[in-house]
C-alpha cells in the first residue's frame, strides 16, 4: 500500500520541481486557498499557538499573522519539493550565509561543529550550508513512516552533500566519527517540544515555561564540538538570509543549560520580528506549567 502511494503521488511531485519559480507560486497561491480556506489545516492549533505566544496581539493582528504565514508555509512546502530540481546556483543565489567565514574560522579549530536551529523560514533550504562545508555534514531528522519517500529524501539531500541521521542514530555516529577523528557538521532543528520523560529542562519560551530538547548542547560539551546559533530571515518570497552566532567555542566551560536558554532566548527575538515565517502548525505549548 506504501508503494502504491508512493507511485501515484511521486509524479506530481515531480512535476512540481520542475516548474519555474514564478508558475511555482502562482500554484502556491492556489494551494493556500486549498489548504487554509478549504481543509482548514491545523487551523485551531495555529489560533491557540498565536493566542498563547501573541497575547499582547490583538485578534485582528493575529488574524494577519494567520494568514501571511499559511501563504508562507505552502510557499516553503512547495520550495522543499523544488529542491528536487535546484541547481546548486540556484539555490544558493536564493539562500544566502551572510558571514560564512564565522564557521570557516571554527573549521580551522579541527574540531566537530554542532548547528542549531529551528522551524523558522526556509529549514529546508538550510541544508545548503554543505556547499560551504569541509566538514562531513549530518542532518537530524525524523524518519518517515513511508520508506520509499524516506528514501526519496535521503536521495534529495545527498544533492548538497549532507548525510541523515535518525534521532536514534545521532549518538552512535557522533561516538564513531569522533573515536576515528571525523570532523563532521551536525544540524539540530531544537525547537519542538520534547517527551516528558525525556524533559531534563524547562525555560520560558515566549512567556511561557515549557520543557525544551537540550541534546545539542550536551552533545557539544559530551563530545568537544563548537556551537552556533543559525538564524535564518525571509528578505522577500522565494530569498532568504542566514546569519551565524557563536554561542560557545568550548560549550563543556558554560553552565549547564544556559546555552539552551541562550538559544531561546535568540529564537524568542526571531519570532518577535517576523512571526508570520515561524511553524505554528506543531503543539510546541502542549505541555506547559
Amino acid at each position: 500500500m506504501q508503494y502504491l502511494v508512493y507511485l501515484l503521488v511521486y509524479p506530481l511531485i515531480w512535476i512540481i520541481s520542475m516548474l519555474p519559480f514564478r508558475i511555482l507560486y502562482f500554484f502556491s497561491d492556489f494551494v493556500y486557498i486549498i489548504v487554509y480556506r478549504i481543509v482548514r489545516y491545523r487551523k485551531r492549533t495555529v489560533r491557540k499557538n498565536l493566542a498563547l505566544a501573541l497575547p499582547h496581539l490583538s485578534d485582528k493582528e493575529r488574524l494577519i499573522i494567520e494568514k501571511k504565514f499559511y501563504q508562507h508555509m505552502c510557499d516553503m512546502f512547495l520550495e522543499m519539493i523544488k529542491t528536487m530540481n535546484i541547481s546548486k546556483d540556484e539555490i544558493c543565489k536564493r539562500f544566502v550565509f551572510k558571514n560564512i567565514e564565522v564557521y570557516k574560522e571554527l573549521e580551522k579549530q579541527e574540531k566537530s561543529i554542532a548547528v542549531i536551529c529551528s522551524h523558522y523560514g526556509s529549514y529546508e533550504w538550510i541544508i545548503s550550508m554543505n556547499y560551504y562545508s569541509d566538514f562531513i555534514a549530518h542532518g537530524i531528522y525524523k524518519q518517515l513512516r513511508n520508506p520509499y519517500f524516506d528514501k526519496l529524501v535521503h536521495k534529495i539531500r545527498s544533492k548538497f552533500n549532507a548525510k541523515l541521521i535518525t534521532t536514534k542514530q545521532t549518538i552512535p555516529t557522533i561516538i564513531e566519527n569522533t573515536k576515528n577523528n571525523v570532523l563532521s557538521l551536525y544540524g539540530f532543528a531544537s525547537d519542538q517540544s520534547p517527551r516528558l520523560n525525556s524533559a531534563y529542562h524547562w525555560t520560558k519560551f515566549m512567556g511561557i515555561e515549557v520543557p525544551v530538547h537540550t541534546g545539542a548542547e550536551m552533545l557539544s560539551k559530551r563530545y568537544n564540538m563548537a556551537l552556533v546559533y543559525l538564524n535564518t530571515k525571509k528578505v522577500k518570497r522565494g530569498h532568504y538570509e542566514a546569519t551565524l552566532e557563536i554561542l560557545s567555542e568550548n560549550p563543556i566551560e558554560v553552565p549547564n543549560y544556559d546555552l539552551t536558554d541562550q538559544f531561546v532566548k535568540l529564537l524568542e527575538k526571531q519570532i518577535y520580528e517576523a512571526p508570520e515565517y515561524y511553524l505554528w502548525t506543531h503543539k510546541r505549548w502542549k505541555f506547559r506549567r
